[in-house]
Order: structure tokens, then C-alpha cells, then sequence
């Protein structure tokens, strides 16, 4: 590895797990790190080696004009007035990946999109593992980026965030996708094309662009070069869905790759996230094996439409991960009911506008328990709704209504921290409260 690093002062913004991979592979490389973390008591501080200098409670100007590269958490906006300070007197601004793409030497495969990037990412690698290709799977879901490093990979696999691609400019995957691109972080965007144009970033010096063919905002505007492009979707596509004589099969142009009956995953919204992630697999040379092997056996994450509990005929359905409307949308499109749905809604919706989710909820079964920071909006889209502090209050006042053959779905279109400290603490506070039925 070329050493760029050396000697020269660094800051790294935003402890973490992440921030600690950026100030461990920094300091390897004989940089001179200093870590600055706005939050006054920031997670992993214990961790940071002591002869590292550390500034917490606010960012710190002089610092950041005193170095020769910023490494910025993708959780502060670039916009941020010290940033933009800092930018200005001509320090370098990027983020971990693009330290992770300088560094890596084997090929990539980058995976975005406002709904569904975690379950491609994850079934990619899957589908890589059981070909026999040592695969290292990590960027905003599980391991950081620089961390893959520390083990010789054959292949990555990154899910990247709209926030984290803002700051790369050296990715040059192999393959990559922007799945679907609806409304989300409208609180840090100034409309849907900006936040669309930090996702295509993706493509940009891609060897091949997997693309949506049911969603326009996913193609290439001309500001991308990838050498190819594959596309997914229902139909007119290269990867597509066939219906024929009642039963459904995942299709590469005329190839069957496996009839829907046996793939773990279910509904329509998986069966696009398995088209995806057959393309992605197959521009890397993963063979078909290795493809059918883990669409057999990936049944897909937690708190992704996930059953957690089932009593006396009722379904409960841990969709925590919902954490926008595009995702909600994709999880009540096409839902089979034998009778009731009620629906948890409510959190920070992050400036979204949540009127698409309105012909969705007109169902005379459909009745919407909203709670949280945006619940009085969500509430606003049916007449069918009820309105509650708190997501516990919600389900126990619906816990005495439910009968055999309804369902309980907590789908929320809105971030968790306005009460809880995850998605994932909030899934798990929903199935908690569930096994009480």
C-alpha cells in the first residue's frame, strides 16, 4: 500500500465503531490523529488510545484548519458551517469508505438504495460464500469498512448510505445498484434530486450499473460512466419475475435461475431484492450454485418483516427497519390478509412526506395505531386511526380488538430515536410486547 498517511495530522471526526476503525488504520499508517466527537460523553471514547488527542462536546475550528485531512462521520453534514470552513482554507474532506476504497485491492460490490440495501448486501454475500469465495461483508451494516482489511478478502461487499457516498470519490466497483430511491433524510437534502444525486454517486467508474427498471430515478443521468448496465424488475428487464400457470420464477432473460416456491424469502419487494442480488453476484462471476444455494437458505434479517410471534391465529410482524415510507410502502404492497391489519405507525419521520402511504391505508380492514414525534401526521392520512404516546400504549389498547386471521405489523416510516435508541431496540420492545398475547 502506497503510504499517503504518513506524518501527516489527520482529524477524525466521530467516535463509534466506525470512527475507531478510521483512527486505528490511520495511526498504522503513522498519521497524526486527533479525534473530535460533538457529543460530550461519545461511545468508544474509553477505547481511543490516551496518547490520542480527544475534543468532545462541539467541533473544534482551530483543529480542523490545522489539519491536512478531515475524515468526517457520515452522520455530520458536509454542509455543517466548520466543515464548509474548513473546506474553504483547502482541507480534504472524505469519509471511511473513501479511505477503504484507496486502500482496497480486490474487487467491490456497492449496494444503495432508500429501501432493501441490507438484505441485498447480505444475501450477495451469501450467495458469494456458498460459491466459495472468501467475502467480507461490512460499510453501514455490521463490520466498518476499513476493519474488512484486516483479513484478505477476495471480495467486499458494502452497503453505503446516501450520507457515507457523499464523502467518496475513489470507489470504482465492480458492481453496483441503487435499488430504489423514494423519500428519506429529506431533513438533511434540500429536495428528493439532491438526495438522489448523492446515491448515483455509486456508479461512478462502476464496471456494471444494476438498476431498477420499475424506478427511473435509479438510472445513470449522464453525470455516472459505468461500462454496463443490467437492470431488474418485474418485467422489461434483464433480471424479471415470470408468472406462468399460477406459480412465479426468478428469471435471467430466458435462463430460470429458481421457481419463487423455493427461494426462503417472501412477497413481491423480496423477490425484487433477490433479482438485484442475483445481477450484482452474477457481474462478479458468482456462480449459479452459489446463487440458488442462498436464495434456499437466506430467510432474511431481523426486524425486516419478521415474524415475531404467532397466537391464536394472530400474525405480529416485526417490520422495525421501516424507517421511511418507501420501506412501509414496500411491506403493505400486495400484504395477503385473511382479516385485520393494524398497523404501527409513528416516530421521526425526518421531514418525509408521508401522503403516499394514504391510498394504501383507505382499506375498510386497515386501522393505523399511531405514536411517537410524527404520529399526529400519520394519524391525519385515515379516518381509521388512533393516537397514543407511545407505541406500548398503542398495542395495548389494539391487544383486546385482535382475532384469529389479523395481523399486528409494526412498519413505522419513521427513524426510532425519538424513543428508542435503534430500530433494532424498538423491534425488539414490539416482540417483547407481542409474547405478552
Amino acid at each position: 500500500m502506497n503510504n499517503q498517511y504518513q506524518n501527516k495530522t489527520i482529524c477524525v471526526i466521530g467516535l463509534g465503531k466506525t470512527g475507531l476503525s478510521c483512527v486505528d488504520f490511520l495511526t498504522a499508517q503513522g498519521a497524526n490523529v486527533r479525534v473530535i466527537d460533538t457529543r460530550a460523553k461519545p461511545a468508544g471514547a474509553e477505547l481511543l488510545d490516551k496518547n490520542i488527542p480527544l475534543h468532545t462536546g462541539g467541533l473544534n475550528q482551530q483543529w480542523l484548519l490545522e489539519s491536512e485531512m478531515i475524515v468526517i462521520s457520515p452522520g455530520l453534514a458536509v454542509k455543517t458551517p466548520e466543515i464548509q470552513t474548513a473546506l474553504q482554507a483547502g482541507v480534504e474532506v472524505v469519509g471511511d469508505i473513501e479511505l477503504f476504497c484507496r486502500a482496497a485491492n480486490k474487487p467491490i460490490i456497492a449496494i444503495t438504495g432508500s429501501n432493501g440495501k441490507s438484505t441485498v448486501t447480505t444475501l450477495v454475500t451469501e450467495m458469494a460464500k456458498a460459491a466459495g469465495i472468501k467475502v467480507g461483508m461490512g460499510g453501514n451494516i455490521g463490520i466498518p469498512a476499513l476493519s474488512l482489511l484486516e483479513q484478505d478478502y477476495d471480495l467486499y461487499v458494502l452497503e453505503l448510505s446516501s450520507f457515507q457516498l457523499e464523502t467518496t470519490y475513489s470507489l470504482k466497483a465492480a458492481a453496483a445498484t441503487v435499488l430504489n430511491v423514494t423519500e428519506d433524510h429529506m431533513n438533511r437534502y434540500v429536495d428528493l434530486e439532491d438526495y438522489r444525486q448523492a446515491k448515483l454517486k455509486i456508479y461512478q467508474n462502476s464496471r456494471v450499473a444494476v438498476v431498477n427498471a420499475e424506478d427511473p430515478l435509479t438510472r445513470e443521468d449522464g453525470k455516472q460512466s459505468a461500462q454496463q448496465q443490467v437492470s431488474f424488475g418485474e418485467h422489461n428487464a434483464d433480471y424479471w419475475l415470470k408468472t406462468e400457470n399460477g406459480q412465479q420464477f426468478l428469471m435471467w432473460r430466458d435462463e430460470v435461475i429458481l421457481p419463487c416456491a423455493e427461494v426462503k424469502l417472501s412477497g413481491r419487494h423480496n423477490y425484487m431484492n433477490a433479482l438485484a442480488s442475483i445481477a450484482l453476484a452474477q457481474a462478479v462471476g458468482v456462480n449459479l450454485d452459489g446463487i440458488r444455494t442462498a436464495l434456499r437458505e437466506f430467510g432474511g434479517l431481523d426486524h425486516r418483516f419478521q415474524l415475531a410471534h404467532f397466537s391464536n391465529g394472530v400474525r405480529w410482524i416485526n417490520d422495525s427497519k421501516a424507517t421511511n415510507v418507501g420501506s412501509t410502502v414496500a411491506a403493505l404492497t400486495g400484504l395477503h390478509l385473511e382479516g385485520n391489519l393494524y398497523l404501527l405507525l409513528g416516530g421521526d419521520g425526518k421531514g418525509a412526506d408521508f401522503s403516499e402511504l394514504q391510498k394504501l391505508i383507505d382499506k375498510p380492514n386497515f386501522y393505523c395505531y399511531c405514536f411517537g414525534q410524527d404520529g399526529a401526521a400519520l394519524a391525519a392520512l385515515s379516518a381509521q386511526s388512533h393516537l397514543f404516546d407511545t407505541m406500548e400504549q398503542a398495542i395495548e389498547s389494539l391487544r383486546p380488538l385482535l382475532k384469529s386471521g389479523d395481523m399486528v405489523l409494526l412498519s413505522p416510516a419513521c427513524a426510532s430515536l425519538d424513543q428508542f435508541a435503534s430500530f433494532e431496540k424498538r423491534g425488539e420492545e414490539f416482540t417483547r410486547l407481542a409474547k405478552l398475547s
